[in-house]
């Protein structure tokens, strides 16, 4: 394959004419990142490899560096990651966009020096697919290296035996991809990485009946993977949304290519796409980062968000997304499209607070500013590897800025650091007796399993309620199912209520994970915790009777390989048969002096005139906001016929009721019937 016969077409799937407006936009509005990709791209001259790029899966903070030949199987320490981010080639399309900028030669010498390299010492054998061929890793190279090859089209150190090595290499992929790809891989984003790569491949080079079969091989594969994977609520089915959004990035990606190419995709994907978006705009924090559940990075993805604006023209989601494309998307996309981007009016979304329930995730949010807030409450299906022990999870953000959240993920290597980050005690949760409700067998699998238990939720103008259990402690002697319910007065009043349900005695323990860039205070006489952070201040309130309330240190992983000290506020309680833990926050802007209090009252029997035991139902006081609440939670059935139950003088009928006292004392809000 010679270079004249591979380039005798439009590479219409990577290459623009306007590359040189492409790199001039960046340079105007997206310096940094200019000067970054430049940076890597020089570091990668001197054969210096440090992965610190946005979506870069496994991040590195140390530099490795080769004085001689690269050892492309070569591993850093006791995680494997290395050799399989190294070997995805990733820095390839950085060398590329560093030569549309500068026309340095220099860029495309070591590309084509790495590229021939690497093909020359790394074959395909039984032994390398372990590390350097695992089929997710030529998954990503069928997407890295073609992008990466278009930029040096123009280049002289692309010559005709560097353009066959690099075509029969990708010929050699492809068949890999096609050939390991089977039905037990369907539901893994493996799968999707590995059949966006094929596709990738397919577009790229020189088109033949065998290429067209790839493409066809891999739409096919495409259309199984989205129906099996992405839950009719939008969420990738592995519960974390760093990997939602790779597989969200390979989906886009096929249907940009397709598009410009005219090759027509399964109407299976674009909706199930369609929804992904909406699932991103949806847990997006007021600073546009994801939550750091499952194995999750502080990462920004209003990128991703603005690139699904763009393909499904979808005026709603670029009020979630950036206000034009960012670096990464024009190189993808064109300037054509930054300008039509541009362009596009923003409308606003009709949304505030979501219920996600086929995946378990709900978000009550205030308002779409970047300080607003939301509390995000987790109930659903572990996630296989990806997953962690989170069932009934909360993450807090007050007034723009992180209050409660998870600990994330820190790395993969099997052994406590891993389980560390994924058991319960890294999350805002609930244990009994100190066990665990999912157990780790190692980095990505599991001895023991606990099955969610979603329930009801109820959102109205004033008040959101949700809640959600599950049955991982009923195995125990005397065993315990665990429900917690949620709820949010609006803007800034939170209740979480633990229901344990047992016939025997148990120690319980609620787990919470402070942001550590703010300062925590406990205020034991009180029982009460005051964090204060940059922006936020928030007070919990912990009123049931007769629990400890202690602090200790944990880490928080915000990135791969990056953990950091943090405060964890803990709060136990031992008894026998039913018990209930409540827990009352009152967020406010950094340095407030709003004052809150909350208190636990009795709840009575209209009928009967007689107090119900807290087993059976329990109320809180509030007053706040210059407003006094009552809330009433019913833990089990308590009325008889005609019946109502009455707290501090409010009175109706349902399972949890809010009610505010200015505006009524009789039946209230119903958030549960």
């Amino acid at each position: 394959m010679t270079k004249a016969e591979f380039f005798d077409r439009d590479v219409s799937c990577y290459f623009f004419d306007d590359i040189e407006r492409i790199g001039e936009y960046c340079r105007t509005y997206w310096p940094e990142d200019v000067e970054h990709i430049l940076r890597v791209a020089e570091e990668v001259c001197r054969k210096e490899f440090l992965f610190d790029l946005k979506w870069d899966m496994e991040r590195t903070y140390e530099p490795v560096v080769f004085e001689k030949e690269i050892q492309w199987d070569y591993m850093p320490g006791d995680d494997p990651e290395f050799i399989f981010q190294f070997n995805r080639h990733r820095f390839f399309i950085c060398l590329g966009q560093a030569y549309a900028i500068t026309k340095d030669e220099k860029y495309a010498k070591v590309f084509t020096e790495m590229l021939m390299d690497w093909i020359k010492k790394v074959p395909l054998t039984e032994e390398s697919k372990k590390t350097t061929w695992r089929t997710i890793e030529a998954g990503l190279r069928g997407e890295f290296w073609t992008k990466a090859f278009a930029y040096f089209r123009d280049s002289v150190y692309l010559t005709d035996e560097v353009v066959d090595a690099f075509y029969q290499c990708m010929i050699t992929h492809a068949e890999y991809l096609i050939e390991y790809h089977s039905v037990m891989r369907r539901m893994s984003n493996w799968s999707v990485l590995e059949d966006h790569g094929l596709f990738e491949i397919a577009l790229m080079l020189p088109q033949s009946e065998r290429t067209k079969e790839y493409a066809r091989i891999a739409l096919e594969h495409l259309e199984i993977e989205a129906r099996l994977q992405i839950l009719p609520d939008g969420v990738q089915w592995e519960q974390s949304p760093m990997y939602h959004n790779e597989v969200y990035h390979c989906f886009l990606d096929v249907l940009i290519l397709a598009s410009r190419n005219g090759i027509a995709v399964p109407k299976t994907i674009t909706e199930r796409v369609h929804r992904m978006a909406y699932a991103n705009a949806a847990w997006k924090k007021p600073n546009g980062h994801q939550f750091l559940n499952g194995d999750s990075d502080d990462t920004d993805i209003r990128d991703y968000i603005s690139i699904g604006a763009w393909v499904f023209s979808d005026p709603t989601l670029k009020a979630a997304g950036f206000q034009r494309l960012d670096f990464e998307s024009v190189w993808d996309l064109g300037i054509e499209a930054a300008m039509q981007y541009e362009q596009m009016q923003a409308t606003e979304l009709k949304f505030t607070s979501v219920a996600l329930t086929e995946s378990g995730n709900y978000y009550l949010r205030t308002d779409w500013g970047e300080n607003g807030n939301v509390l995000h409450f987790h109930c659903g299906t572990l996630g296989a590897g990806h997953g962690h022990s989170d069932k009934l999870h909360v993450d807090l953000v007050i007034c723009g800025e992180d209050v409660l959240m998870d600990s994330g993920r820190f790395n993969y290597v099997a052994g406590p650091n891993r389980y560390e980050f994924k058991d319960p005690m890294a999350h805002n949760t609930i244990t009994v007796d100190g066990k665990l409700f999912t157990v780790c067998k190692d980095s990505w699998e599991c001895s023991k399993l606990s099955a969610p238990v979603n329930q009801k939720h109820c959102f109205t103008k004033e008040y959101e309620f949700v809640q959600g259990g599950h049955l991982g402690y009923m195995d125990l002697e005397n065993g315990v199912f665990v429900n917690r319910k949620v709820i949010f007065i609006k803007p800034n009043i939170y209740l979480f209520v633990d229901e344990l349900y047992s016939g025997g005695e148990h120690a319980y323990c609620q787990y919470f994970h402070f942001n550590n860039e703010g300062n925590v205070e406990i205020f034991e006489k009180e029982k009460r915790v005051v964090y204060q952070g940059k922006k936020a201040k928030a007070d919990l309130y912990f009123i049931t009777p007769e629990v400890e309330i202690g602090t200790k240190k944990t880490r928080i992983s915000r990135n791969y390989n990056q953990a950091e000290e943090q405060t964890t506020v803990t709060v136990q309680k031992t008894k026998k048969g039913f018990t209930s833990l409540i827990t009352v926050v009152f967020g406010q802007e950094a340095g407030g002096v709003k004052e809150c209090k909350a208190e636990k009252i009795s709840v009575r029997s209209e009928f009967k005139d007689v107090i119900h035991p807290d087993t059976w139902a329990e109320a809180v006081k509030i007053e706040a906001n210059g407003k006094e609440y009552v809330v009433i939670v019913c833990h089990q059935e308590v009325n008889t016929p005609t019946d109502q139950t009455e707290a501090d003088g409010c009175m109706g009928f349902g399972q949890v009721l809010v009610f505010d006292k200015e505006k009524e004392r009789q039946v209230g809000t119903v958030l549960l019937w």
